[in-house]
Formats: C-alpha cells, structure tokens, sequence
C-alpha cells in the first residue's frame, strides 16, 4: 500500500478554489468553515514512520509487507513547517500538536519545536509512545514544550506487547511517562485506544494505576481511520460504558468541558483524586464543533482525520510562491470544508479507502 497513489488536490485544483466571502470570516476574523466552524488547531505529522506496529494504527501485515514510506526529500523541513504555521496562526490557529508516526524518531524535533513556541500566543504539544522520552524529555522542555500526551494501551505485559506488535515491554512507556514528569513536562494525558476482546479488561485497572497520579488518563473509541485495521462497530467500547465501568469502582461526577470543541468529555473522582476522559468519536459524534486542520508529512493539507485526499501545500511553497499567496489558499481550503464524517458513518462508509493514521496523525 502506498499513500502516494491516493488522488490528490493538484495547484490547478487549488486555483479554481472561489475566494473567501466576508461572511465566512467571524467577527472575531477568524476563518470559518461552510458550518461556521473556525480553525483554531493544527495537527502536523513530521514522520511517516514510527517503531511500533499497533494494530489500530500500522498493522504489521500491512506496513511491513508493501507499504512505501516517505523519503527524507519528500518530507516538509523544520523551516518549512514554521512558516506554515505562522500562516496558520494568522487564520487563528492557536494550538499545535505534533504526531507521527512516532515523531520523536524525526532527528533534532526539538529544533521544531523552539521555532514554533515562538509564534505569539501559540501552545504547542506532541502525542508520542513515550519510549524515547528518558532521552528526549529534557531537550523538549528546554525547547519550550510544556506538556504531551502519551499512548498507552494497557498495563499488562502481555497485551501491550501484542498491540504495539513490536514486542516493547510496557515498562519502557512507564519509564517515559516519569521521564516526561521529571522533566517539567506534566501532568502527562495518557491516550488508551479501547478495542473490544482485546483490552478492554483493562478499563478498570488502568483508571486505578493513575487515579492519583497527577496524569490524565482518557479512553478513545477504537475508529475506522484508514483501510488497514480491520474495524468493526463490534469491536468499539461506547465511551458510556467506559465510563459505568469505572464508575462502579470509583463514584464519578461530570466535569464542564475547558472550551467549546474540547473532544475528550471529563468525568472527575468524587474523592478529588483527579480526572479522567473519554473520546467518542464513533458513538457521539463532534464534527459539528471539530476545529482541527491536519498537515501530513509531506506537506498536504487534510481537513478530517477521515479524509480520502488532501491539498498539497508542499507544492505551492516550493514553487516560490509568497506568503500571501498560500494564505489566501489555506483560508479557501478552509471556507470550503464541510467534513462530518463522523455524523454520517456507516459499515458503507467505513469500508472507504481512506488515509492511514500513521500518515496523518491522530
């Protein structure tokens, strides 16, 4: 499977895009959306690669079979990123996140990450598998990172060497959370990717190593992204039976959402022993307040995690083109959107070929 070979917005396409109509600009001047939503985070891929095979994300029969990754010239560079995100934060982007892959195996990340914690008012965050952290940790904080999230999948030994498929015990993640923490980079969120007959006998036991812990654990219902992971609705745990799960161990009370948009719901310990969260993507749907941009490796915009094609920007800024001019097609590209995908899933659309995780980022 190669990702290049999914069609793709071409600069003629990119040209024909109408200009942005003044009603689509919030009074705020933020960019909107053709559903009024506004771009406010950008989530960018700076590899294609990462050294794990997790079975909801990158397949081992898949990715280690016919799977053509990137080369190093087909990557955005660090200057080229920073630029698209001023150009982002000029629309009203005010918060990054950079994934993978696995991005902390992108040489000399925090280089990156310095460039972008210097455009004004930008918070700027990174998902990792944590591995790396008892060796990165103090260069991210030095850079100017201030928290991450971590994936971790299960405590057990054995099923969390079964998911990544790579063999890594899960004490090497245990090491990287505390390595995140003594280095200033906490509280870590801990991302569970909840499959059924898989892990899901771990909701509990995960909820109890961390209650306390200063972290955030959060459960995400196992999605349909990309071709390669064979999801079925039979395999989701709806985000509202995680949360009777735990609630019959620890009592549980509703927490408000820190913004409008926020896609984990919080529940906190009635003993104040902190929070956690759930992400329901597959059962309760937020496109209708999704805020999120995706910019892939190489450079191509996509407006839904779920998304067939995308724009390729990496073209335009290699062709010399101004700042300007990729501004005005970032905000046309945006004034077009009108994903849902979320709100419209069926086992039809499920089965569409779409990009992989891996490529575009959680």
């Amino acid at each position: 499977m190669n990702q290049r070979v999914i069609p793709l917005a071409d600069e003629r396409q990119l040209r024909q895009l109408p200009s942005v109509p003044a009603e689509l600009v919030a009074p705020s001047g933020r960019l909107v959306d053709s559903r009024g939503r506004p771009v406010k985070d950008l989530r960018i891929s700076v590899t294609d690669r990462c050294n794990f095979r997790c079975v909801y994300c990158m397949p081992k029969a898949v990715f280690d079979k016919d799977y053509a990754f990137l080369p190093r010239e087909a990557l955005l560079s660090f200057e080229e990123i920073a630029r698209l995100a001023r150009l982002f934060a000029a629309h009203g982007v005010s918060k990054i996140r950079l994934t993978g892959g696995e991005p902390l195996l992108r040489r000399n990340l925090e280089r990156l990450i310095a460039q972008l914690v210097a455009i004004p008012g930008m918070e700027v965050t990174l998902t990792t598998n944590g591995v790396l952290l008892p060796k990165k940790a103090p260069a991210l904080k030095a850079a100017g990172l201030t928290r991450l999230t971590v994936s971790l999948d299960s405590l057990d030994d054995t099923t969390f060497r079964a998911m990544n498929d790579m063999d890594v015990p899960v004490a090497d993640v245990l090491a990287g959370i505390d390595a995140a923490s003594a280095a200033g980079l906490g509280p870590v969120k801990i991302n569970m990717v909840v499959k059924r007959g898989m892990n899901d006998h771990e909701i509990v036991s995960m909820a109890r190593h961390f209650k306390g812990s200063g972290h955030i654990l959060r459960f995400i219902e196992f999605m349909d992204v990309g071709s390669s992971n064979g999801w079925r609705m039979d395999d989701v745990v709806p985000s509202a039976e995680v949360v009777r799960r735990i609630g019959e161990a620890f009592a549980l009370e509703p927490v408000d959402p820190n913004y409008t948009g926020e896609v984990a719901e919080r529940w906190r310990y009635a003993d104040g022993s902190g929070e956690i969260g759930v992400i329901s993507s597959v059962t309760q749907a937020f496109c209708s307040t999704c805020t999120r941009a995706r910019l892939s490796t190489e450079g191509r915009l996509y407006t839904c995690l779920f998304a067939q094609s995308g724009h390729d920007l990496r073209a335009l800024m290699r062709s010399q083109r101004s700042d300007a001019e990729l501004a005005t097609v970032i905000g046309q590209i945006w004034q077009q959107r009108g994903d849902r995908y979320s709100e419209i899933r069926t086992a039809e659309t499920a089965a569409l070929r779409k990009i992989e995780m891996s490529y575009i980022g959680g």
